[in-house]
This record gives C-alpha cells, structure tokens and sequence, in this order.
C-alpha cells in the first residue's frame, strides 16, 4: 500500500487507514485480529482508535493485538481522547489524564499522532497547546492533531501554535474528519484552511456510513450497521433522497469500470487533494479486504468529473 505523507510533516501513513470504531462491541476480538493481520499484510500503516469507542473497549482490543497479532512499530497509531463536551472540561489535567489512560488500554509508551478534540471554549488555547508540548517533550506522543473542527478554529489553533514558544512542537500537522461523496462540507472551508496551513487530512466515513456501497438500495441487509442497534441511526442519516442519486452513480461508475461501488467511493475520497488518508471501518476481514482491494484502482477523469457535479452540496 503506498504512503503519504502528513500535511507537510516528516509522519508518513498509508493511504488507507484501519478504524476501530465497533471493536469489541459490533465487532469480535477475533475478527478484529483477522482485520489487523490483513491490513499490515498488505503494507497498511495507520490505525485509528478513540477512548469513547465501545467506552475504551475498542482500545483494549487492539492493546491486547499489539502483543501478538503485529509489531507495535509496523503500525502509525492514532488516538483521540476526551470527547469536547463532556461534563469535565478538556483542560491541560483531562487531556493529560486521557493520554495516559489511552496508553494503558493500548500497552504501548507512546502514541504516533495525538488527535486532541477539537475545540473546548471553556478552556484557553494556550492551556490546550501547553498539554500538547508536554505530552510530546514526555515522550508520549510523537505528533499532534486536530478532530472535527471548523475552519476558523485550525486556522486560528495553527496560528496560536506557530506564534508560541515552541511552534515545531505544538503545531498540529492533521485533520480528522468525515469526508465522502455523502459528506463534502469541508470542501468549503476546512480543506482550504489546512492546505494553508500544512496540516494534512484524515478522512473518516469515506463510504458515506456504508450508504455508498449500494447494500441499502434495496433496503437494509441483515448482517449490516444499518440493521445494529449501535449504528442504525448513524447509517440512518445519510440515507436520503439526494443521496440515493449519489449512490445510483457510484453504480453506474462502479459497472461501468469492472468494480465494485465501495472501491468507487473509496477512491473518490483516498485521491482528493489534501487527504493524506481514507479511515475505513469494517465488520470483518472480508469487508476490509474489500476496502483494500481498491488500491490499484484509479478514477478516469470524466467519472471523477461525474461524480463531482452529482455529489456537489451547492
């Protein structure tokens, strides 16, 4: 699998990513070991987890996998902590605390990339980059990012991290947000801003939730998220009838070249400019092979241009 590299820093990851969302929840400790062991096989790199995945019982899974199934250095680790939001503010001490605990469910010293959430008002920037160098001059975190902001928000984070005493350190160098046909808000102003600012983007839901594989067209299989009473809701809002013709495209593409509808809408997303990786989740090892198998697969121009006009939120 080829790498990218993130934004304009010196951490590489592969252009696919592995999620972790329904580990050990909707998906087993054994299927999430077949996942891990075909994803590395194939050369892929980044891994996605987050402490609110399953509450900490998807990290514990993978913790549990990192000492046996593959080598903690093969893989780019990317973590998230404390959800903005919560009752308890994401202050210096939360997001410290977080890291820490984050490391203990995964067994490991350090995380490849600390992807701190967002935007907290209740909390002054400083304080939230001041947890950010600590993390980094400790050892626990090699690089830092941004989850789900606004545009303005990386731009003034990038800004406030670049005036600061130690810019190299606490500047973020990634985005992660949704991203897909289905999902082209941050064409508007996120992509722009982290294209000026060097941060590179980590698109997750590249598959519309599933929707853009065709499997909700003729209703909801039984074996799918849309049918699990952890993610009907989350597959449920991108059902609608814009986009359905989305979808009908992405058929059509998808017939049209000898492939499969997920690898359309997969590469769509993966070969965006900005996107340094596409985070794909799946059931089991089957269904990421699917995801994988759209490595070599490139979109001709007038498909691309196709799918563009169908899918554009104006």
């Amino acid at each position: 699998m080829q790498r990218r590299p993130v934004g304009g820093s010196g951490l590489e990851v592969s252009r696919v990513g592995l999620g972790t969302m329904t580990w050990g929840e909707d998906t087993s400790p054994a299927d999430a070991a077949d996942q891990l062991k075909a994803f590395a096989d194939v050369g892929g790199t980044l891994v996605e987890t987050a402490e609110d995945y399953g509450a900490g019982a998807a990290q514990q899974v993978l913790g549990g996998l990192l000492r046996g199934t593959v080598r903690r250095d093969d893989l780019v680790l990317a973590g998230r902590g404390t959800t903005v939001g919560a009752a308890e503010p994401a202050s210096r001490s939360a997001l410290l605390r977080s890291l820490d605990d984050t490391l203990r469910r995964l067994g490991t010293e350090h995380l490849d990339l600390w992807q701190f959430p967002g935007w907290d008002p209740r909390v002054p920037l400083d304080e939230t980059l001041s947890a950010v160098q600590v993390a980094v001059y400790s050892g626990r975190v090699r690089y830092a990012g941004l989850v789900a902001p606004a545009g303005w928000q990386l731009a003034t984070v990038a800004g406030s991290a670049a005036a600061g005493p130690d810019p190299a350190v606490c500047r973020p160098v990634s985005a992660q947000v949704e991203y897909s046909l289905l999902a082209r808000e941050p064409e508007a102003e996120l992509l722009p801003a982290a294209r000026h600012h060097g941060l590179g983007l980590l698109a997750w839901a590249p598959l519309g939730r599933g929707v853009l594989t065709g499997k909700y067209t003729d209703g909801t299989p039984a074996d799918s998220r849309g049918a699990s009473a952890l993610l009907a809701s989350y597959v449920e809002a991108r059902r609608t009838e814009h986009s359905a013709r989305i979808v009908q495209s992405v058929l059509t593409a998808a017939d049209g070249l000898g492939t499969s509808p997920l690898s359309v809408a997969l590469t769509w997303v993966r070969d965006r400019p900005g996107v340094a990786s596409a985070v794909v989740g799946a059931r089991d090892a089957a269904q990421l092979r699917a995801s994988l198998a759209a490595e070599d697969l490139v979109l001709p121009a007038e498909i691309r241009t196709a799918l563009d006009d169908v899918s554009d939120p104006v």
